[in-house]
């Protein structure tokens, strides 16, 4: 379910039954990094919208968090923490983050929830129906790695 007004309805009655949160991670940069960041939160987003598609009625896809690459990896990851307690407090039972962004890797085990880091494919020259095709094997891919969390965590 995204984070949209009809989902949300919908969330609320079958909230029992919707366990699992996503927060995509989209990083944001003015520097001489600025195309390769915009890659990867067009990237992510995509791959969200898919994944949000596959596990539809399991997931709740939050609309994500933008954060500056120049913060400290401290800030950041606060910030990040303090999503974590409140979708803690909420009663999720799964938590992921997905992203692009290869520094998360590093505070990994500082986090509760589950990370999942995806090497960003650009995208912007492909046609739609090949970047599809491309969003779809990774959806494939991460399918696995959902329903292995999901397994061991029930």
């Amino acid at each position: 379910m995204k984070w949209h007004t009809q989902d949300i309805q919908l969330f609320l009655k079958e909230r029992d039954y919707i366990d699992t949160v996503i927060l995509p991670l989209y990083p944001v940069s003015f520097a001489d990094d600025i195309q390769q960041t915009v890659a990867m939160t067009e990237f992510i987003n995509l791959l969200s919208g898919q994944l949000e598609k596959q596990f539809k009625g399991r997931i709740l896809m939050l609309p994500g968090m933008s954060y500056l690459k120049i913060i400290s990896e401290e800030k950041r990851l606060a910030d990040l923490i303090e999503w974590e307690k409140e979708l803690i407090s909420q009663d999720f039972k799964h938590i992921f983050y997905i992203t692009s962004d290869s520094d998360w890797k590093t505070v990994e085990e500082q986090l509760d929830g589950g990370l999942i880091w995806m090497p960003s494919i650009p995208l912007d020259n492909m046609d739609d129906q090949y970047k599809l095709s491309i969003l779809e094997d990774q959806v494939k891919q991460l399918l696995n790695v959902f329903v292995k969390k999901w397994q061991n965590n029930d």
